[in-house]
């Protein structure tokens, strides 16, 4: 009796379906999300996996009239020609050092500008003002850099003009060392920190008013409400861009650079990406420059990798 009871009350059981069959039938259930996701897919595979092939020249002697698959295997000989060149050690530490100073300077910037944004009330206002900030990330570097240029010509550039009106004199900024690191820091800050503040301010629409609420009947002023809850609030998503940002650490502006750069400053400006250019484009030296960007982008997959671990081990989710 207690088995037939048993078989009675036991819920019937259906075949598990292997992970295959689920993931076709997601599919042909969200066809049309798929069919919007296809186009950027397409994109990512040509322009972005596609010419991950291209990364075994840095292995070879490669000449263009072989091909890549004729061209003699070195092993790592190109990375020993990078490692010994002159000039290598003060490339590299111009890279890290540009990069460094854009991200202590250029990550806090658009959480700060968010932040302040957060406090408008006057919405006509606040969008204008956001509208005027976002302007400069559309702006391409030809044509900053053009704006650049003509601000600190050393004739007739509207900072010199300052300068002499009060008794100064001209200043060759795009030829300094002293000023031109500094040049690059402040211009990459101001065009893309308006731009960088969109994430933050989404995320700070998420923050529940009731903890402002209670923020106030505690006594915190606006500054308080804003270290207290407001950051708090939007920690993993500066985590995350953190985490992001870490990996482009060695990204220090190609186009940035080489359009203001000149050879006085190289010994402070020549960065990676320049020397990619002039070695690979300029020089048809295409196995040494392709060494020289696994090179950079090996240390950046080290540095996301480590970074995540960090955020995670500190009980924040992480990329993965």
């Amino acid at each position: 009796m207690e088995a037939q009871k048993t078989l009675k009350t036991a819920p019937p059981s259906f075949p598990k379906k292997s992970k295959t069959q689920q993931f076709f039938k997601d599919i042909v259930r969200d066809k049309y999300l798929y069919l919007l996701l296809l186009p950027g897919l397409i994109y990512l595979i040509i322009f972005k996996y596609l010419p991950m092939y291209g990364v075994v020249i840095a292995f070879k002697d490669f000449n263009m009239f072989s091909g890549i698959m004729n061209s003699p295997w070195v092993g790592l000989e190109q990375f020993e020609r990078l490692f010994r060149t002159p000039d290598f050690q003060q490339i590299f530490m111009n890279t890290l050092i540009i990069s460094v100073l854009k991200l202590l300077f250029g990550f806090p910037a658009p959480i700060i500008l968010a932040l302040l944004l957060n406090e408008l009330r006057h919405m006509v206002f606040k969008r204008f003002t956001q509208s005027i900030l976002y302007l400069p990330h559309f702006v391409s570097w030809v044509i900053f850099a053009g704006i650049i240029i003509t601000f600190l010509n050393p004739v007739d550039g509207l900072f010199n003009y300052i300068i002499k009106l009060f008794g100064g004199e001209p200043i060759h900024f795009l030829t300094s060392k002293d000023h031109f690191r500094s040049i690059l820091i402040i211009s990459d800050v101001y065009k893309e920190m308006g731009w960088g503040t969109i994430i933050y301010l989404a995320a700070m629409t998420g923050v529940s008013p009731d903890l402002y609420e209670a923020a106030r009947m505690d006594g915190a002023n606006k500054f308080k409400q804003m270290w207290h809850v407001t950051l708090p609030s939007i920690r993993p998503v500066i985590l995350i861009m953190l985490i992001l940002s870490l990996g482009n650490i060695l990204e220090a502006g190609f186009f940035q650079i080489y359009l203001l750069y000149s050879p006085l400053v190289y010994d402070v400006a020549d960065i990676i990406d320049t020397y990619v250019y002039r070695r690979g484009i300029q020089e048809a030296n295409y196995s040494l420059a392709t060494a020289a960007g696994l090179f950079k982008s090996l240390i950046a997959l080290v540095l996301i990798v480590t970074a995540n671990k960090i955020v995670k081990k500190t009980g924040q989710d992480g990329l993965w």
